[in-house]
């Protein structure tokens, strides 16, 4: 009976490793040991995966984990844009962009809750894309400093497409929390 009530908590158990590997990446790269970052943040991925695959093939979704699953990534995302800003690898622009965006979609959220009419947030093509530019960006930042390698032609392009995709998510998340408001 134990091992059974565990195995329906795995795919939660494997999202709070993932939201416990935030602080060990930052760690990891305040300390300038990339290629530990790098390894860390794929396999914060690659447990996204595990967990999600878990949770949908065994049906063990739950209400906790339509929770902390996000969380977790953004609580991985945002911590590894704003640590990269710091140690001089991303413009802070970009982290403020990031931070700024789930802030501002965090407190409509909040603000719907308060005024007793809950918004629902359901990710739209431009925020599919952004999470995966977000991803691919940190990826190929870590990357290149785990093995070492100078900045990648187009690096720089890519850093401030996501910026462009963050802005436009942003955009379309408060369009359609302005309009659900005013329902």
């Amino acid at each position: 009976m134990a091992l059974a009530k565990l195995f329906a908590s795995l795919p939660n158990l494997i999202t709070l490793a993932r939201l416990l590997l935030a602080p060990l990446a930052v760690l990891m790269i305040v300390s300038q040991r990339f290629m530990p970052a790098f390894v860390i943040f794929l396999a914060a991925g690659i447990s996204d995966a595990i967990d999600g695959f878990i949770a949908k093939r065994f049906d063990l979704r739950s209400e906790l984990g339509a929770y902390l699953d996000p969380l977790a990534d953004k609580a991985l995302l945002v911590s590894i844009y704003v640590t990269l800003a710091i140690v001089g690898e991303l413009p802070p622009a970009i982290a403020i962009i990031v931070v700024s965006r789930d802030l501002m979609i965090l407190i409509a959220v909040l603000i719907s809750w308060l005024l007793d009419n809950p918004v629902a947030i359901r990710p739209v093509w431009v925020s599919k894309f952004n999470t995966a530019a977000q991803i691919a960006v940190a990826a190929l930042i870590l990357g290149v400093r785990a093995f070492g390698l100078q900045p990648l032609p187009g690096q720089e392009y890519a850093v401030w497409l996501v910026a462009a995709s963050t802005i436009a998510s942003g955009a379309v998340y408060i369009a359609q929390w302005l309009d659900h408001m005013n329902r």
